[in-house]
Order: C-alpha cells, then sequence, then structure tokens
C-alpha cells in the first residue's frame, strides 16, 4: 500500500490549500485515513482523521471549524480542505492509513511521505 501526499505550497495568511492523499489500494474503503502535521523543531501532531464507515472525522481542536477532511472512494483519495490558514499552520503535512486512526497514531499501518504547507504573514 502507497500513500501520496500532494497539494501544498506557499500561501498568504488567510487563504486556504486543499491536500489530497491518494492510496493504492483496491479495498481503500477499508482504509481510516488520518493527517497528521510535523512543524520545524517540533513533534508530529494529529490534524484530523475520517474513518472507513460513516464516515466520521474527527479534529484536532486547533484546525476545528477550518478544515475539513473528506473522502472519495471511487478516486481512492482523501482530501484535507484547509481554510484560514495562518503561520502557526506551516509544517509538512502527512498522510496515514490503517483500520482505524489514533490520534496517537495508534492503528496506522502505512504512512505516506508529506507535502510542505507553508503560510506566510
Amino acid at each position: 500500500v502507497q500513500l501520496q501526499a500532494s497539494g501544498g505550497g506557499l500561501v498568504q495568511a488567510g487563504e486556504s490549500l486543499r491536500l489530497s492523499c491518494t492510496v493504492s489500494r483496491r479495498a481503500f474503503s477499508d482504509l481510516a485515513i488520518g493527517w497528521f502535521r510535523q512543524a520545524p523543531g517540533k513533534e508530529r501532531e494529529f490534524v484530523a482523521s475520517i474513518s472507513r464507515a460513516g464516515p466520521v472525522t474527527d479534529y484536532a481542536d486547533s484546525v476545528k471549524g477550518r478544515f475539513t477532511v473528506s473522502r472519495d472512494n471511487a478516486k481512492n483519495t482523501v482530501y484535507l480542505e484547509m481554510n484560514s490558514l495562518n503561520p502557526e499552520d506551516t509544517a509538512v503535512y502527512y498522510c496515514a492509513a490503517g483500520l482505524v486512526v489514533g490520534r496517537d497514531g495508534g492503528g496506522i499501518d502505512y504512512w505516506g511521505k508529506g507535502t510542505q504547507v507553508t503560510v506566510s504573514s
């Protein structure tokens, strides 16, 4: 299983970006997908996740109301719509997959390479 995150870039504060995570697996709908991020000098932190069924979504308090996670099972892709970006959102963003995805990274079987998001003030 391979995960490919894309869509990062350089934006100004207040602008938006949409990240995509494409998964190379037939039974994509069997996977929960999570987004994590790591800023320079900081530990990796949970951003958002979407379950296999439902789907049920979960967000870190720091992004709740600004970020939206969704999935398109026909395209094997999960999206992270990021609005009202601020410099504190600057980080490398990673997507990860497993039967479940815990906020602490529990349940994750696969990690993708990250995509850089930089927000200038």
